[in-house]
């Protein structure tokens, strides 16, 4: 089972990726892990993404292409896998189409978890982080017991600078633009499965399995 997840930053596709990969028994392969990977290995195409991110520069599609090829092609995919964080835009999408129709290969399910902009903001913009200890809480769903102070370990909280509102709103603004025709391309390929992101996390992981059987 080939699985894309889609949906805007901070809509929890990450989470259910996870919750997926398990269930399932199948990796859940993030491109950022790909490229870490690659670059400490020191293979060819680690060494050409990192010349790219060195200089300041996108990695071209078909080195990000390639370490994902070679990723998929691991044992341990060979019941299929998550993809998290890629394809991005619709070429990076026409390319790992038919880069896995070369190998005989094609993605099952497009899972597109929907959450308003709005609530995005909130949800991330209400997140705070202990800059001492790394515990997170968020001011509505899972606040301190005292007011802006760590419960682990007495320090002040703070605000990543990704997770102010107008960071989140700029983030946002780019998925809008880059990631979202996605979902009309893979709709077009009649493998899109759209879910309310805004329900609790549970009830969204159990639509998802009802739809994966």
């Amino acid at each position: 089972m080939k699985i894309i997840m889609l949906g805007a930053p901070g809509a929890g596709k990450g989470t259910q990726a996870i919750k997926i990969a398990d269930k399932y028994g199948i990796p859940h392969i993030s491109t950022g892990d790909i490229f870490r990977q690659n670059i400490k290995s020191g293979t060819e195409l680690g060494k050409k993404a990192k010349s790219y991110m060195d200089r300041g520069e996108l990695v071209p599609d078909d080195v990000t292409i390639g370490m994902l090829l070679d990723r998929i092609s691991e044992p341990d995919c060979a019941a299929g896998y998550v993809l998290d964080g890629f394809p991005r835009t619709i070429p990076q999408a026409e390319s790992l189409t038919r880069a896995l129709e070369e190998r005989g290969e094609k993605v099952d399910y497009a899972l597109d978890i929907e959450v308003p902009d709005a609530n995005i903001v909130e949800r991330m913009s209400g997140r705070r982080a202990c800059p001492k200890c790394g515990n997170t809480y968020h001011v509505v769903y899972a606040a301190p017991v005292m007011e802006n102070i760590c419960d682990r370990c007495g320090a002040e909280l703070m605000i990543r600078a990704d997770d102010k509102p107008e960071t989140v709103q700029e983030r946002l603004d780019v998925y809008h633009r880059q990631t979202e025709p996605l979902i009309r391309y893979y709709r077009g390929e009649n493998i899109l499965r759209e879910f309310d992101g805004t329900q609790e996390l549970e009830k969204v992981f159990q639509d998802i399995v009802e739809v994966l059987g």
